[in-house]
């Protein structure tokens, strides 16, 4: 079975949309790295969780690919403070108990905490992607719309059942 590694912000949640917002309506200017981590880190992770819309059937599409037995699933996500990965990790063992989640502090690569040598990344950030080909692993962006980057795209997360045959 392949390792397959599932983003949560932007890809589980639309977390980031929303806390963007927050940002907006607070005048942080996002470029201020320090005021931005500093947002993240008093956000209100159990509100924003609460509040966030699920992108594209996501919980039902991951319990799909538990199912299809191909993959050992895992949701691996950056976390800007303890809090928010509390709220992460109670939130996704209410709804994928069966799935093991990998919090990574942000200031770290997710590919410094997992070994992606020939694993499967799907996130949304073409960053990360690239970071993970860089250390041998298959990368997939994540989109709610088809944008035609340089990565494989996929809309649902199911898709990625069809894209590697054991």
């Amino acid at each position: 079975m392949k390792q397959l590694y599932i983003d949560f912000d932007g890809v589980i949640l639309d977390t980031m949309t929303r806390s963007y917002e927050e940002l907006k309506k607070e005048n942080i200017d996002i470029k201020n790295q320090e005021k931005v981590m500093e947002f993240f880190r008093n956000l209100d992770w159990k509100k924003l969780i609460e509040e966030t819309d699920e992108i594209n059937d996501s919980i039902n599409e991951i319990k799909k690919i538990c199912d299809s037995k191909k993959f050992n699933v895992y949701i691996l996500t950056h976390i800007n403070s303890t809090n928010e990965m509390i709220e992460k990790i109670k939130y996704l063992h209410k709804n994928l108990p069966q799935v093991t989640v990998v919090s990574v502090p942000k200031e770290i690569p997710k590919t410094e905490v997992v070994n992606p040598s020939a694993a499967i990344l799907i996130d949304d950030y073409s960053g990360n992607i690239k970071e993970w080909q860089k250390k041998l692993g298959i990368g997939i962006k994540f989109v709610k719309e088809l944008e035609g980057s340089d990565y494989p795209e996929i809309t649902h997360l199911s898709e990625v059942i069809n894209m590697f045959n054991q």
